[in-house]
């Protein structure tokens, strides 16, 4: 496959391996496994990235925790049927891995470039202390007819200039991926804390088409 075909969905994530390879299905006889990926943020916090990875890039029989890797890839998501609905779930499809023996600062830990298009109108809103906010749903096309759908989030000035973006609108996005916890109500009675994952936007533009 060409580089220049994936071009639109690049990702690069240097961190801890925090937990054991789980096996997730198997494509023409190569298997693929999940794993978590703590990455460290600027600000001293971290962020856990799902990470599907193939068993012909590392051994899974391995335990890995605590060692450093850089994945290089792309983001994805898939549908998962969950309780009569469809759960998106998002992870780093790893291309190459490289063990590293050390961690960089969290300046180059986290990086991501995509190019979309507008699945639905930007939600925009104000926090209560007036900070604007606007999300995002980019469909990143794959070479072969699939898409990814993948949660953008904007704040400040990129927030109101993305807040006027239409639907099929042509955008790119420069960011990182941040994982956040959030409160689901299962019941009346129950609840359950899941986390979410979305592009943290720090530049995007939109893309005139010629």
């Amino acid at each position: 496959m060409s580089d220049k075909i994936i071009e639109n969905n690049q990702v690069t994530v240097i961190g801890e391996v925090v937990s054991e390879f789980t096996y997730s299905h198997e494509v023409f006889g190569e298997g693929f496994y999940m794993m978590e990926l703590l990455v460290k943020r600027l600000s001293n916090s971290c962020d856990r990235i799902p990470v599907m990875i193939s068993e012909r890039l590392i051994d899974v029989t391995k335990d890995c925790r605590g060692e450093c890797i850089m994945v290089s890839g792309q983001f994805r998501s898939y549908n998962r049927h969950e309780e009569l609905k469809n759960r998106l779930v998002l992870s780093v499809f790893a291309r190459e891995i490289e063990f590293i023996d050390e961690e960089p600062d969290g300046a180059k830990t986290n990086h991501i470039l995509l190019e979309g298009y507008m699945c639905k109108r930007p939600v925009y809103r104000k926090t209560p202390l007036g900070r604007e906010i606007a999300d995002l749903l980019l469909a990143v096309n794959r070479p072969y007819g699939k898409s990814d759908y993948i949660p953008c989030i904007c704040w400040g000035r990129n927030a109101r200039y993305a807040s006027g973006f239409d639907v099929g609108e042509h955008v790119r996005v420069l960011g990182r991926i941040q994982s956040r916890e959030y409160v689901k109500k299962l019941s009346e009675t129950e609840t359950e804390t899941r986390v979410a994952y979305e592009v943290s936007v720090s530049k995007l533009e939109c893309i005139e088409e010629s």
